[in-house]
């Protein structure tokens, strides 16, 4: 993984030129910056693992409202990205780990469901798996509304446990493995964990 992630970064496709900040997030305790377009809950940029890699691809490929910076200017955005963030106000909500994405059962609403959907390209052309369209009739879901409902099955799942829930479970599972090869650039590959770990709950 870190050969990989000390590649140079390229923008991610369409997402060149945006006004946004810096957010970051720890993966089994190393710091990741990305920047971030607050108006359309959108990730912009991969997971750059240095703080001076990030200020220059945030001064090449990103704005500010007030038109473009140097790296000067973005390096204190990047450093204020590591105690604070704008998205979350409790810092361990941007903590992970790839044991915890591939053992455990996401919080509805979590912001790591949060950073999936505002960094995913979803996909609504997804053919379902029969077992998965079948539970969606079951529980009454449109499949149109997979996002939407995904919240729902996971607080079943947490609350009665997830051999009480296998409908809700497959609709789950199915989620976050899609939702990860959705994810553009190095995304897919940090988030890896959680996909695997779908596949076997």
């Amino acid at each position: 993984m870190e050969q990989e992630l000390a590649e140079r970064f390229d923008p991610l496709p369409g997402r060149v030129g945006h006004v946004g900040g810096i957010e970051s997030l720890t993966l089994d305790g190393r710091r990741y910056y990305f920047g971030f377009d607050y108006q359309s809950d959108l990730v912009v940029s991969p997971l750059i693992g240095d703080p001076d890699t990030m200020a220059a691809f945030a001064a090449e490929h990103m704005r500010q409202s007030d038109g473009s910076h140097d790296a000067s200017y973005w390096a204190a955005l990047v450093t204020y990205a590591v105690g604070r963030s704008d998205l979350v106000a409790d810092d361990t909500k941007r903590e992970f780990t790839a044991e915890g994405l591939r053992t455990g059962i996401p919080a509805p609403g979590s912001h790591l469901l949060y950073l999936l959907d505002a960094a995913g390209e979803w996909d609504d052309s997804f053919t379902l798996p029969t077992d998965v369209r079948e539970a969606f009739a079951r529980l009454g879901f449109d499949e149109d509304d997979a996002i939407e409902c995904v919240d729902e099955c996971l607080r079943a799942i947490r609350e009665d446990g997830a051999d009480a829930r296998p409908d809700e479970r497959a609709v789950a599972r199915w989620y976050l493995a899609s939702s990860v090869t959705c994810l553009p650039g190095n995304w897919a590959l940090l988030f890896a964990p959680l996909a695997e770990g779908a596949a076997v709950r």
